[in-house]
């Protein structure tokens, strides 16, 4: 009788490890005291501010995936921080955190790609990692900002899609199952969002080929993101009612205003559509030419800077006029070799003209090596890496009242 109570209760504490995945009390500070304010989501995207990504950290793909959930004690307790620091950051703390909001940012874009550590015949999390992002959302929420939590890159299996969709979409389910379970009870500080760049088919539709396949690909992307509402909302609790972002097609300003594109059913309509911006790509991106493109050094002609404007006009056309809000999950500058005159030139100029929009610009941040430009926030030493660029993104921010 002893023996079969003791495995009675282990296959118990298993099993609320495994499924639950996640520490069982809220945080007691700003959205983690459980409060749903009575505000639109227009109101919330206004008073998030100014956002940054905590980039390649959670997000980078190893990948690990354990195929025995039930040994907690060895690879696992020491390899969650491996996977952490696996592209270049060192292990999150909460004066890094802490910083964030000392330099200006009032939201927080925390990418995570939940295969790092996942059973995968359940496709269940492993509650080390589901623990750690918990962590940092907490600290967020702690140090008075906003956090996102989202579906990042994963190892590209969304891509599969097309040719397994049950199978995509039990682990895409099982997924925000587990995340929407741990942070039901969360307040409205936190907002999940459905994906990121991935959601886009190219091998069903050629964007640069013709139609050919495209209702069919935008199809798969609507019914993605209606799959990841209707999962959240049937969570109950604050997830009910939770802010959710929802990435558009490959989460391209124009395929996204596209009219194949749909904002999903909402009961209680509380969502924003996501999209990013980097363009142009050869300044951004590139560091040589390409047959598509030239890598550049500079950024600010009359070209560039209308171009700029036109983009971001046709989500204001396309959006924000019919009254849903406007969140682009990333932008900035992800090259080395610009000199900081041109990245503080152009990343004030691309956030003011989002931010004057009404828009919310969370800023793609990455970290590389302390010997190493920093493009932005140095975890290093939990501060930005110019003075010059952080007192211009003040001077963005304190043009709109948070209050």
């Amino acid at each position: 009788m002893k023996k079969t109570l003791i495995i009675l209760v282990t296959l118990l504490l298993m099993t609320g490890l495994v499924i639950s995945g996640c520490n069982s009390n809220a945080n007691s500070a700003n959205g983690g005291n459980g409060a749903m304010r009575d505000i639109t989501t227009a109101e919330l995207i206004y008073q998030m501010g100014l956002g940054i990504n905590l980039g390649n950290t959670f997000e980078a793909t190893g990948r690990n995936q354990e195929s025995d959930m039930n040994d907690t004690s060895s690879w696992i307790a020491s390899n969650i921080d491996a996977h952490e620091r696996a592209w270049g950051s060192p292990k999150i703390t909460k004066p890094m955190i802490q910083g964030y909001k000392i330099a200006g940012f009032t939201t927080l874009r925390i990418p995570v790609a939940w295969s790092n550590l996942m059973n995968m015949s359940t496709y269940t999390i492993h509650p080390s990692l589901i623990n750690r992002v918990q962590e940092i959302v907490d600290w967020t929420l702690e140090a008075g900002m906003y956090a996102v939590v989202n579906l990042h890159w994963d190892g590209g299996w969304i891509k599969n899609f097309p040719t397994s969709p049950d199978e995509c979409m039990e682990r895409y389910t099982k997924i925000w199952e587990q995340v929407a379970e741990c942070f039901k009870d969360y307040g409205d500080y936190l907002l999940f969002e459905s994906q990121n760049e991935e959601l886009g088919f190219d091998s069903v539709w050629n964007p640069w080929g013709g139609n050919t396949g495209k209702t069919i690909a935008y199809e798969i992307v609507n019914d993605i993101n209606q799959t990841f509402v209707n999962t959240i909302r049937a969570s109950g609790g604050n997830n009910s009612y939770r802010h959710l972002l929802i990435a558009g097609y490959h989460t391209n300003i124009d395929r996204t205003c596209d009219l194949l594109f749909k904002m999903p059913d909402d009961p209680v309509n509380r969502m924003a559509v996501k999209v990013h911006y980097y363009d142009p790509f050869g300044f951004t991106h590139l560091e040589e030419d390409e047959s598509w493109a030239n890598a550049t050094w500079t950024w600010g002609t009359t070209a560039e800077r209308n171009h700029l404007n036109s983009e971001l006009n046709k989500m204001v056309t396309n959006f924000i006029n019919r009254g849903i809000p406007v969140a682009i999950g990333e932008y900035g500058m992800a090259k080395q070799g610009v000199t900081q005159e041109e990245i503080n030139s152009y990343t004030l100029a691309v956030t003011e003209a989002m931010y004057s929009r009404g828009m919310l610009p969370m800023l793609w941040d990455v970290q590389l090596q302390p010997n190493q430009l920093n493009f932005y926030y140095n975890r290093h030493v939990s501060g930005m890496t110019d003075p010059n660029l952080e007192a211009g993104m003040k001077e963005i921010a304190a043009s709109r009242s948070l209050d």
